[in-house]
This record gives structure tokens, sequence and C-alpha cells, in this order.
């Protein structure tokens, strides 16, 4: 994807010196047209500075980085960006700075809503679609890990009860790293139902040979705490889930 800016200064050179200062990069990343040379006019006065064009492509990264960098500024958010691509194609984003904290948002609310812009942004115009995940202080690894340990918790109960147990609503990148954590994971396999944003992650028991629906997994309890609606069952004990 090729952008454009216009600059002008005193001369070509101290013009295209300009650009190359605001977008950060070098001569030989862009393509220099000149619009406008110089002209010093008569005695000084009504001249006309230098014009020109630079030309340069946008890859992945500096998508990713331009848009986010941008948005943060106009919320005036003091936050950093950086961006890493990993071998399969895909953006890895964290944010660091003083205001991080306010971005992560109640459950990571905001912060899946910069992913989801962000990754709207970058999968514009481009032929392969990329997945973005977007990060500050380290909140997506440790909800990761978490949800990596509910997913085996999960798998274990499907294999020793071969009944079908559904984790709780995900959204999807959170859903994609419990497909990832499971997928070599023996005597289970893994399904997405429901609709958004209640859509989940069932652990289907191979030998159970259940059908992946909601309707016939069981809520795999979450640290054997009681929860609203849950009644006066034993922790540890399963709920079938509602069809809603």
């Amino acid at each position: 994807m090729d952008k454009f800016i216009e600059v002008t200064g005193k001369t070509v050179d101290e013009a295209v010196e300009t650009g190359l200062a605001q977008l950060g990069v070098t001569r030989d990343d862009v393509t220099v047209e000149v619009l406008d040379f110089a002209k010093s006019g008569f005695l000084g006065i009504g001249g006309t500075p230098a014009r020109v064009k630079l030309t340069y492509a946008v890859g992945l990264t500096q998508k990713a980085e331009l848009f986010l960098t941008g948005l943060l500024n106009r919320m005036h958010m003091n936050a950093h960006v950086e961006v890493n691509q990993d071998d399969e194609g895909h953006l890895h984003i964290e944010l660091t700075g003083g205001d991080v904290g306010s971005l992560i948002g109640r459950h990571g609310e905001t912060l899946d809503a910069l992913q989801y812009i962000t990754s709207q942004v970058c999968n514009r115009d481009e032929d392969k679609r990329v997945r973005v995940s977007v990060d500050a202080q380290g909140y997506r690894r440790k909800r990761e890990e978490i949800l990596i340990a509910q997913a085996m918790r999960a798998a274990e109960k499907a294999v020793k009860y071969r009944k079908n147990f559904a984790l709780e609503s995900m959204n999807s990148f959170e859903r994609h790293v419990v497909h990832t954590a499971l997928q070599d994971v023996e005597g289970v396999t893994t399904s997405s139902v429901g609709n958004e944003p209640r859509r989940c992650v069932v652990v289907l028991s191979v030998e159970g040979g259940q059908p992946a629906h909601i309707n016939n997994a069981v809520h795999s309890n979450r640290g054997g705490k009681f929860a609203p609606g849950r009644g006066n069952r034993r922790p540890g004990t399963a709920r079938p889930l509602r069809s809603d």
C-alpha cells in the first residue's frame, strides 16, 4: 500500500529532509517528485517555497504503528506503540507508557476495542488476513495463561467423564488461544459455538460422541466458587448451559 505526503521548504533538498524527518524514514524508502521549485521573487518579495511529494510504501507494521500512534495522540494518551510481526505474518502490538493502564478497561474491554479497530485497519486492502493482537502491561499474556489453565482443566474433565465442557464467552483471539492449546491433547477436540458476544469454546470428548452444541455441554466451573444462579450446588460440580 502506497501513501504520500507533500512538504515545502526553502529548497528541494530542505523539503525532502523535512519530509523524511516527519516520516522517520531514509531517502531510500521514498520516491521524490518535485512539484514546484523555489522561486525567490522580486527583491525578495513574492517568493514561493519548493514543494515536493514523497511517496512511500506502508507495510503492515508501519500501518499498525501509524494508526495506533495517531489514535492515542488524539485520545491524549501517553503511550508508546511497539509492533512486531511473527513468522506467520501476524502482528503483536505492545503498548507501554504512563497511561496504558486505562487502555485495558474493565475485563480488557477497551483493549479488545483497540485490537478490533486496529485489525480492521491493518487488514483493509490486504490480500491475506492477518491476526492482530494488542497488549498492555502484559494483560494478554496473563489472560492467555489463565485461559490455557482453564482449557486444560476442561479437557481433563472431558476425558474423565466423557462429556463436553463449555468455557466462558470469549472474543475471537481468546478462542484461538484455547483451540491452539488443546489441538494436540489426546481424547478431546474443540469447537466454537454461540453468537457474539457470547460465543464460547466447547471442549469435546472424543469418546463421548456428543454434538458440539451448547445445550449438550456443561459449564466448566472456574475456581470452585459459587456464582449467581448456581443455587446450592457443591463447588466443582457442573451446571448445564442454557440455550440463550
